[in-house]
């Protein structure tokens, strides 16, 4: 072994001395790929008081490189005409990528995935025109939505156990009301009491394309959330539908992330997503928030492909003789 190459695999302290030594020779790329190992070994050494402050000292240094380099790429871009905000969004997302502000999320749905669509986290509003039609209902919504809060117990655990299934913590979600559900439709089918209660909701859907699959979609449903609520990260069932939000009762400080993107709920103001890409919500303010949920159909899909989704699970629920255990 040569001495500008030192067998230092398992010692943090020698990674981090090798880099510190490629550093004030002024290689700051070897530099850095030393401290990076460094940095991988120290988080499987024992405690080490020395080792913890050289850490730190690291991270600060390879924290300064990467400004470097990110107003390095910035400077050129901006010197080749590239505006932040004005240009491509799929390149500035490949940009924030590549700089490591943000993560690559993929489509991971739990139960069935159709190969080929489009990984969109949050849509555009121009494939749902029926928006505007839906939205213009909003106070009309929410004035049942608030007579439904009068009996707050009507509102049950979002996510419940199955005698039939496995119990599975779900990070605390659990039988927890903290994420509560008061459904209009629930697996394709109306909740008809329910539905009694909110014939202004009702009516509004009226022109919504919802997603359809015997014993398994649409489902309808206001969505509770309580202060200081988190729903932790997670991915939905199948790719062929999409999840929208109509924002009912939102206080300030609620926020939702669909893979990298966080967005806060505005009153009104509805908005489409892929919940098979990983997600998550916060309400951190001190009053509750409540949301319209429903499904859609994913745009792309063409009738016949719909068709035959369908028919697939028509087909796997009669081979198994049972309603399916299916959730939103």
């Amino acid at each position: 072994m040569s001495a500008s190459a030192p067998n230092t695999t398992a010692n943090p302290l020698a990674l981090i001395r090798r880099g510190d030594e490629l550093a004030a020779s002024g290689d700051a790329r070897s530099a850095g790929a030393f401290y990076q190992a460094g940095l991988r070994a120290a988080a499987a050494a024992p405690y080490n008081p020395t080792l913890e402050s050289e850490v730190e000292r690291v991270r600060t240094v390879l924290a300064g490189y990467a400004r470097k380099y990110e107003q390095y790429l910035t400077d050129h871009l901006a010197a080749q005409g590239y505006r932040a905000g004005a240009s491509s969004p799929r390149f500035a997302e490949s940009l924030d990528i590549v700089l490591g502000r943000k993560q690559i999320f993929f489509q991971n749905p739990r139960y069935y995935f159709f190969p080929g669509l489009p990984q969109i986290q949050f849509y555009d509003r121009a494939p749902f025109p029926w928006f505007a039609e839906l939205e213009s209902h909003t106070d009309a919504i929410r004035d049942e939505l608030l007579e439904l809060l009068r009996t707050p117990n009507d509102f049950k655990p979002y996510v419940q156990g199955d005698p039939n299934r496995p119990r599975k913590a779900e990070a605390g979600m659990l039988d927890n009301p903290d994420w509560s559900a008061f459904y209009l439709w629930k697996n394709g089918s109306v909740v008809t009491e329910n539905a009694r209660r909110c014939p202004r909701t009702m009516a509004a859907l009226q022109k919504v394309p919802l997603g359809s699959l015997p014993q398994r979609s649409p489902s309808v449903l206001f969505s509770l959330l309580r202060p200081g609520a988190h729903i932790p990260p997670h991915c939905g069932l199948v790719n062929t539908r999409l999840i929208c939000h109509l924002p009912l009762i939102v206080p300030t400080g609620c926020r939702f992330r669909v893979g990298n993107e966080v967005r806060e709920w505005r009153k009104g103001v509805t908005w489409a997503f892929d919940d098979t890409i990983e997600h998550e919500a916060w309400n951190d303010s001190e009053e509750t928030r409540v949301i319209l949920l429903f499904e859609i159909w994913r745009p792309e899909l063409t009738a016949q492909e719909r068709e035959w989704v369908t028919q697939l699970f028509v087909g796997i629920d009669r081979y198994n003789g049972a309603p399916p255990a299916w959730e939103i």
